[in-house]
């Protein structure tokens, strides 16, 4: 660790340090607290369907074959199992063991989703969460201070994860945090990516490496800056991803799939948003 790992009070410090205006403190500053409240809840759930298999017990009522042809209800987690109590149950002509669901609950609003390969660390996921916007402070072609409405610049806007990173390294961050700002864009920027979009950026990918970084990734499309800022649907944002190409969807409805589907009406309401 070469840098520090900063407090909620030093997060806030950071946003209010960087931000030219009041009004662009208010619109990115409560964008990285929405997108944080969703990451939180996103590896919540994520950690409940780890916790569950791992606890889930091998005469468990959920470990029950079902008709796979007839589709499987909301609630229902598919999960892979090895256990031979579960193999016993199928008959021939049912489900393989890859294809039995458990039920989960849904996790803080957050149905849905499949099981993580570890436990998340969601104290850094809210880190990353609140700062992963930190750039779009220095992409604003207006920034509210001189009488005109807030507005990004377009051409500029792609290398606000760049910038972000690069001067969150600049405050002392550590690496780790840093990392967040430049590594949530789209749904995985690649190398790929970069040079087939001919987007303004050094060519390298811009990926998460991390579940927590992936995570936080996911949750920043359910949520936009728009002027007035808005919530996004599953549909919405797969509408907006496939803009980019009919793998850029593919990776969205991918990602949707692994963490599942948080309550985006009712985030929209408590935040007095509109959703689409």
């Amino acid at each position: 660790m070469s840098g520090y790992i900063p407090t909620l009070e030093q997060i806030d410090e950071l946003h209010r340090r960087i931000s030219p205006s009041e009004a662009a403190y208010e619109l990115i500053h409560t964008h990285c607290v929405i997108v944080a409240t969703i990451a939180c809840q996103l590896a919540r759930r994520q950690n409940a369907l780890f916790t569950r298999r791992c606890t889930l017990p091998k005469d468990a009522p959920e470990l029950q074959p079902v008709d796979v042809n007839a589709g499987l209800p909301a609630d229902l987690t598919t999960a892979a199992t090895n256990d031979d109590a579960a193999v016993t149950t199928a008959e021939p002509d049912q489900p393989t063991p890859t294809q039995l669901p458990w039920i989960v609950p849904p996790t803080g609003g957050v149905e849905g989703g499949k099981v993580p390969p570890r436990l998340l660390d969601e104290h850094l996921v809210m880190i990353g969460g609140l700062l992963h916007d930190i750039g779009t402070y220095r992409v604003l072609k207006h920034d509210g201070s001189d009488g005109e409405p807030l507005k990004f610049d377009g051409k500029r806007y792609i290398l606000h994860g760049l910038l972000g990173y690069e001067w969150l390294l600049e405050q002392g961050v550590d690496e780790s945090i840093a990392q967040f700002a430049r590594n949530h864009t789209g749904v995985g920027l690649t190398r790929e990516d970069v040079i087939r979009q001919d987007l303004p950026l050094p060519p390298d990918d811009y990926a998460p490496v991390n579940l927590e970084q992936e995570t936080v990734m996911v949750a920043d499309k359910f949520h936009s800056k728009s002027t007035p800022p808005k919530f996004l649907s599953v549909d919405a944002y797969t509408a907006k991803a496939r803009r980019f190409g009919e793998e850029n969807g593919r990776r969205w409805l991918a990602l949707v799939e692994q963490y599942g589907r948080p309550d985006i009406a009712a985030l929209a309401e408590k935040y007095h948003m509109r959703m689409v």
